[in-house]
């Protein structure tokens, strides 16, 4: 790895069409609170589908989480509070897309 890199970890969700907009917005909250919960985060941020091409294969919600190592990597993904977080996802998601890469210039 190059100095200075960073692990991204990209996930991409679809939610289900009766997925209402109270239950994204919960979902969206409480990745967001992923965080504050796991220090091995060293960055996180979010957006929603503004592509115009319409290749998005119904994802809609982008999570990206920056990590110093794949050992914070694999800690986050271990870490209880994301564990709870993956479990409470069953009721509106559709389907996810996960990508871990390394950065570089």
């Amino acid at each position: 790895m190059p100095p200075n890199a960073f692990l991204r970890h990209v996930v991409l969700f679809a939610f289900k069409p009766e997925a209402g907009q109270d239950a994204i917005d919960t979902v969206v909250a409480d990745f967001a609170r992923l965080p504050a919960a796991i220090a091995d985060i060293a960055a996180y941020e979010w957006g929603t589908n503004v592509s115009p091409e319409g290749l998005n294969d119904g994802f809609t919600h982008c999570f990206t989480l920056s990590f110093t190592s794949e050992a914070g990597r694999d800690a986050y993904l271990a870490h209880p509070a994301h564990q709870d977080f993956v479990a409470t996802l069953g009721g509106c998601l559709a389907r996810s897309l996960v990508l871990d890469y390394w950065t570089r210039a």
